[in-house]
């Protein structure tokens, strides 16, 4: 397994006898999942492909979703203190968390299934007096003083690091010890800035007299520009189609750039050496075809939101680069277009003579005045309805809205614009 890490570049560090034991026999091991939001983001699918692998190899996952320790907050990675969730509001982002996870660990396994497990089951009955007594005592704070995500934050003079956070180590030490209690759980893994809380763990258990433990981390994710990973000009991209519509999700790996769609399809999807291979040799000789970056947008969508998501997100990719708008129900439409800029216009207006189409698109800011619209159109570069406009005094009226609610202009190749009529 670790082998296979390293060939898909998962591999940042590993403990000294991790490979060992991995090879020894079965193995259970665990990631910890932040539930500071109600779904899981693209940059967790690093750690998630990690515990993916690790039941292919064989082995038992575990997803540890925090909702004990997400009323603490990691610092790591982190500049500042983060805004401590409530109770309620954990226990509803770690459900939401289960969910996601379903879709790509097998929980029904009959020889080595994923499990579940809340660290808020046990970290909600310690007592405070009996954990400084039996865990904390087991902590340097010299050493604790030495993580680098405690160092980083102490050189903030004005803010610093609370007593909250600066405990978080041992928390999620003592998480480390429950899970091998409970399940016989050797081994962590997650991002490499959880080297030292992992190692802190692993020497947590020792000292509690409990069995050799290992860590696995993987490298921290960034584009080859340098940009973080998961992030666009939008936002963050979730996996919850709520969050981020299967098209705007499709999309974003449609996007990826030649230099890092190699990479991201062996960290993203299991696909083989050979099929990865040719892709590659594809990028190099025909980038222009994007055969790279649309098999990976299909692969990890349909993981994500099913075949039937993949579906919407591909048909909503056609419709968008000049594909017909024939055959959309009102459902498609709002669908299709609802990430475009959209105006509301009165029914009225379509009445008789109807409006200008100029008109409508510098009222709708679709150009900078009606000039420029008429423009444009006189140009053969605005679309109404999916159909050229000829005309630079083209009239919209009321036959032209589609299920007479929608209007739909395209400028350009790729600007979209949707009129709802009211």
């Amino acid at each position: 397994m670790i082998d296979e890490f390293r060939r898909r570049g998962l591999l940042a560090d590993a403990t000294e006898h991790a490979a060992a034991a991995l090879d020894a026999g079965q193995v259970t091991g665990y990631i910890g999942f932040d539930p500071t939001a109600s779904s899981l983001h693209v940059g967790s699918l690093v750690p998630i492909m990690g515990l993916v692998h690790l039941q292919r190899a064989g082995h038992c996952p575990i997803a540890l979703v925090g909702g004990g320790t997400g009323l603490i907050g990691d610092p790591s990675g982190k500049a500042q203190e983060r805004l401590l969730l409530d109770r309620a509001q954990a226990e509803e982002n770690a459900h939401g968390i289960r969910k996601q996870l379903a879709a790509f660990l097998d929980f029904e396994s009959r020889t080595n299934p994923a499990r579940m497990a809340n660290n808020l089951d046990w970290l909600d009955k310690l007592g405070f007096v009996d954990f400084l007594r039996d865990v904390g005592k087991h902590f340097s704070v010299n050493a604790m003083l030495r993580k680098e995500s405690v160092r980083r934050r102490l050189q903030d003079e004005e803010s610093g690091i609370s007593f909250t956070e600066f405990s978080y180590q041992l928390l999620q030490s003592y998480d480390f010890w429950e899970l091998n209690r409970r399940y016989d759980c050797t081994l962590q893994m997650g991002g490499s800035d959880q080297w030292g809380n992992i190692t802190a763990g692993i020497d947590l258990v020792r000292r509690l007299g409990g069995p050799r433990c290992h860590g696995i981390v993987f490298p921290l994710l960034t584009a080859s520009g340098g940009a973080k990973f998961g992030k666009t000009e939008e936002g963050t991209v979730w996996l919850d189609p709520e969050r981020t519509s299967p098209y705007r999700f499709y999309q974003f790996w449609l996007n990826t750039e030649d230099a890092d769609v190699i990479r991201y399809l062996r960290l993203f999807t299991l696909l083989g050496e050979p099929d990865v291979g040719a892709l590659e040799h594809a990028v190099a000789e025909h980038p222009h075809r994007r055969d790279a970056q649309r098999r990976l947008a299909a692969q990890v969508t349909r993981t994500v939101h099913g075949a039937e998501g993949l579906e919407r997100a591909e048909r909503a990719s056609r419709v968008l680069f000049g594909g017909s708008l024939e055959g959309l129900g009102p459902a498609d439409i709002e669908e299709i277009f609802a990430d475009v800029p959209s105006t509301g216009l009165a029914r009225s207006a379509l009445e008789e003579d109807g409006i200008e189409l100029a008109v409508l698109m510098a009222d709708a800011a679709m150009a900078e005045s009606r000039s420029e619209a008429r423009r444009l159109i006189k140009g053969g570069g605005v679309y109404l309805n999916g159909v050229r406009a000829t005309d630079s005094a083209v009239r919209v009226r009321s036959e032209h809205p589609l299920h007479d609610r929608f209007l739909v202009v395209r400028v350009g190749k790729k600007r979209y614009f949707l009129v709802a009529l009211s």
